[in-house]
């Protein structure tokens, strides 16, 4: 760790020898919450269309060129990881996911794979799948736990325990699969210490890396909707960034810090507005970091 916490772009120029880019990728799947298994609602702050940076719409290869040719024309991007970003990847059937993985894996320059899915949706038969593509090259699997909370796990409608989180876990480091978590800060109602709780409890079940997400309430959402109705409050540029840092205070130093905010389409962003700035955001955060000597850890020394 050279600076005031292990980043994810220090992470991959130590295991791929330069830096590299994720293309975001998009199979076309749904989710249980979505199709009627669990829910046909989704969670309460998933936009219709899940991620909308992700590409979609053709073939896994034709994906790839087009998001590597966007990269390439601002960089001399080499290295590329295969993110498969959009709802949940892994509830396909086995042989649609077989094809795609496999023909993203099999580009030259993908040097690894990016899965975004949910705990529950990790059967045995795609942990088998994903235990054979993690020997050709690295697989990292983003688990979106987001709160260990109960109460906001109900009101997000997430539909499923902390233990099946925690035994994803265990099945996924059996594989030796690298685990990425995703959390949310801001949540209605959530406490400092509901947030460092969910840290904790991500760090403890196993995980190797976390995404720290703000909340973004995005217009057409149902937590849109209570928003309005004033249920919901907004976190400020200040109070996100005192919550961020006393996140990385706490996360070990060999788990890897792979976001401390995020983007948000900025046609259905109605708050917190100023994440719209991502450069001030993160400027924001870093200085606050170096104000107060914190670097990743520190609180457990």
């Amino acid at each position: 760790m050279s600076g005031r916490f292990y980043s994810a772009n220090e992470y991959y120029k130590a295991v791929f020898g330069e830096k590299v880019y994720r293309l975001s990728l998009c199979l076309g799947t749904t989710c249980p919450n979505r199709d009627g298994t669990k829910d046909t609602r989704g969670c309460i702050f998933c936009s219709e269309g899940s991620s909308h940076f992700a590409e979609n719409g053709r073939d896994t290869q034709t994906q790839i060129e087009n998001a590597k040719k966007r990269i390439q024309s601002k960089t001399d991007a080499k290295k590329f990881i295969a993110y498969f970003q959009s709802y949940t990847t892994t509830y396909l059937s086995l042989d649609v996911l077989r094809k795609a993985l496999f023909e993203a894996i099999s580009t030259p320059e993908i040097v690894a794979l990016s899965i975004a899915t949910r705990p529950d949706c990790l059967p045995s038969k795609i942990l088998s799948l994903l235990a054979e593509l993690n020997k050709i090259k690295p697989v990292f699997v983003e688990l979106g736990l987001q709160t260990s909370n109960g109460k906001s796990a109900e009101y997000i409608r997430r539909c499923y325990d902390n233990a099946v989180y925690e035994n994803a876990v265990k099945d996924l480091k059996k594989c030796e699969i690298n685990v990425i978590t995703h959390i949310i800060i801001g949540l209605p109602n959530e406490t400092e210490t509901d947030i460092l709780n969910t840290v904790r409890f991500a760090v403890n079940s196993g995980t190797d890396g976390i995404k720290l997400q703000l909340l973004h309430i995005l217009k057409g959402t149902d937590l849109y909707n209570d928003y309005i109705l004033g249920k919901v409050t907004v976190l400020t540029l200040e109070e996100y960034a005192d919550l961020v840092c006393k996140c990385i205070e706490i996360i070990p130093e060999n788990i890897v810090i792979h976001r401390i905010t995020g983007d948000a389409p900025k046609l259905l962003l109605e708050e917190p507005k100023w994440s719209g700035d991502k450069k001030t955001v993160l400027n924001t955060i870093n200085r606050e970091l170096t104000n107060r000597n914190i670097t990743q850890g520190c609180a457990l020394k």
